[in-house]
């Protein structure tokens, strides 16, 4: 008798555009920042995309999928710390989108990163470039700007590294492969989600 490997039974978490905007946001973050000082051209076209990555995501973020949706995983502050609690005493509730606290992270970052690229954008409108050229915005101090500029840039470094942090410790509390959930689309099937939705089919991968 052939014994055939069953593997766990998986509910659709992300969409396709969710996951490839995530992945394509690191991949040109990552991309402007190494080439800050050195490829100004590169760092100003990734600039470019980041902005489009980020505006995609304020649109699919009102009419896309269910947990691309802010309204369906931004919490009350008491949900946050409620969450935050749970975590401290190796207790989570599961989410099938982002919990509470990955929440706050995501409009950290989406915050950071947007001013990042939008002051990035203002610092080339003063010589002439970028779709900011000509407008009240390139008049504005070039030396300052370029400190907030840097300041947002590394801000967001220091919240990605937040994040990396929070995804493999809730990785280990929720016995879930977070960065492997992003790359498939998929979660493990639970009895129970806090956030689970009709729309969210029970498959079984093999």
């Amino acid at each position: 008798m052939t014994i055939r490997n069953i593997s766990p039974a998986t509910v659709k978490a992300w969409d396709p555009l969710i996951r490839v905007f995530h992945w394509s946001l690191v991949f040109f973050f990552l991309l402007a920042f190494a080439t800050e000082d050195d490829w100004m051209s590169l760092h100003v076209q990734a600039g470019y995309a980041i902005s489009l990555l980020i505006g995609f995501r304020l649109f699919w973020g009102l009419v896309g999928t269910r947990n691309a949706r802010f309204l369906s995983f931004v919490k009350a502050p008491r949900v946050v710390m409620a969450h935050v609690k749970g975590m401290l005493s190796f207790k989570v509730t599961h989410y099938l989108g982002h919990n509470p606290v990955a929440a706050v992270m995501v409009i950290a970052l989406l915050t950071s990163i947007a001013l990042v690229a939008f002051t990035g954008m203002v610092l080339i409108a003063a010589e002439g470039q970028g779709p900011l050229a000509g407008t009240l915005f390139a008049s504005w101090n070039g030396e300052v700007l370029e400190e907030v500029h840097e300041f947002f840039a590394n801000l967001t470094l220091l919240l990605v590294f937040a994040h990396v942090a929070g995804v493999v410790f809730s990785s280990f509390l929720e016995g879930e492969n977070l960065v492997r959930a992003m790359i498939t689309g998929r979660k493990k099937a639970r009895s129970h989600w806090q956030d689970f939705g009709s729309e969210n089919g029970v498959s079984h991968e093999s």
